[in-house]
């Protein structure tokens, strides 16, 4: 029996739990600093009123990831949800990602498509060069586009003050391919959330249940080269290492810590049985508030209340290690210790990878490629779906 150590639990680390219970062979030993599974996606409860931090939807366009899920946890479709934005100066909503049945309702259309046939000029073989995001979205829509939705959005959601500064761009693909109408946009990816009131909590204790779980936990040191721990002054050894948690961690931050941003959550009640209109779930605002946006949470969970609970949610540098940052800089950093990662050791979820784009789907989806990876006796990369990582760089 082999030994494996998962180290954080959330999603990530749970969808790995149970990989190792299917693969078998395994005495897996999972770590959680917090008093629970689930991290952000565990479901927490506000004046009766079910909600996570911030929305937790199941959006995916791996279809053996989806049945994997439902299996497990039912899903209810979501396929009717709408994103809509804010536009302050037209003093109107849009749907996002941005399509032409909105541009050609937009008081500045002609400009606009002015701007847009110049922008098709700048694709070569479909794709746009640029060395930053502002360029990026101009060069493939134009300015007026990129100063309705795009510009003052991604300041607040990073936190810089010019969009100049964010250097990275492939997470950023919304409305660069700009559809026809609001829905055609997501006739490729599948919406679904949990029947269950509680969400996705029943997931955590199944995918764990064959696994020593260790909550309110830290590792008080790391020696991941030899794959060994330390638990209440204890060293333990493992055969196997999974970790969910940011890779500087692993190493003390010896080449400098990884940047995160956070996010804190203000939950409102309202008076009333629903607030946004029928399909709208999201309500973006690409303008100079603090916050980014609104969620209705009980379009998620299908609650039944008098009152509805709507989340604001506003970034924040200490509010917690949510987004890894899209710069260069950082994922070079990031690469630096995924670097040292030895056989046996892999690196998976959001933080695990240092990458924003990572969600549940994409979470699960690594555990898979980890088991594949695990089933062959070897180790292609310490960062299952490396090939995907930070194309920018690569360039």
């Amino acid at each position: 029996m082999k030994k494996a150590l998962i180290i954080g639990g959330g999603f990530a680390g749970c969808a790995a739990a149970h990989q190792l219970e299917l693969l078998g062979g395994y005495e897996t030993t999972l770590v959680e600093s917090a008093p629970f599974l689930g991290a952000g996606v565990r479901t927490n409860w506000y004046g009766g009123h079910p909600y996570t931090f911030g929305p937790r939807h199941f959006l995916t366009p791996y279809e053996d990831v989806y049945e994997y899920i439902n299996k497990i946890i039912p899903l209810r479709n979501c396929n009717d949800h709408e994103f809509v934005t804010y536009v302050e100066r037209d003093d109107d909503f849009y749907a996002y990602p941005i399509n032409m049945q909105d541009v050609k309702s937009m008081p500045d259309y002609d400009k606009i498509k002015i701007e847009m046939e110049e922008a098709s000029k700048n694709k070569i073989n479909g794709a746009v060069q640029a060395q930053n995001l502002e360029e990026y979205w101009i060069k493939s829509v134009g300015k007026t586009l990129f100063d309705k939705f795009i510009d003052n959005y991604n300041k607040k959601m990073w936190l810089v003050d010019d969009c100049k500064e964010i250097d990275t761009f492939n997470w950023s693909p919304k409305g660069v391919a700009i559809k026809d109408g609001p829905k055609a946009a997501w006739d490729t990816v599948i919406s679904a959330y949990p029947y269950a009131s509680n969400g996705y909590d029943d997931y955590f204790d199944f995918s764990t249940k064959n696994a020593k779980v260790l909550l309110s936990t830290k590792i008080e040191k790391f020696d991941i080269k030899n794959k060994m721990v330390t638990i209440d002054r204890n060293e333990l050894k493992f055969d196997i290492i999974i970790s969910t948690v940011s890779p500087d961690i692993l190493f003390n931050e010896e080449n400098g810590p990884l940047k995160f941003l956070g996010r804190k959550i203000h939950n409102i009640v309202f008076p009333s049985e629903f607030v946004l209109p029928e399909n709208v779930y999201f309500l973006y605002y690409a303008n100079n508030e603090d916050f980014t946006r609104l969620v209705e949470y009980k379009k998620f969970t299908k609650h039944k209340s008098k009152n509805s609970l709507v989340g604001m949610e506003i970034p924040t540098i200490d509010g917690g290690k949510h987004y890894p940052l899209p710069f260069q800089s950082e994922q070079k950093k990031a690469q630096s210790y995924l670097d040292q990662l030895p056989t046996g050791v892999f690196s998976i979820g959001r933080a695990g990878t240092y990458l924003y784009g990572v969600d549940i789907d994409d979470c699960i989806k690594q555990s898979f490629l980890m088991s594949e990876i695990l089933k062959q006796g070897g180790q292609d990369s310490p960062v299952p779906g490396e090939e995907y990582r930070f194309p920018e760089m690569k360039n």
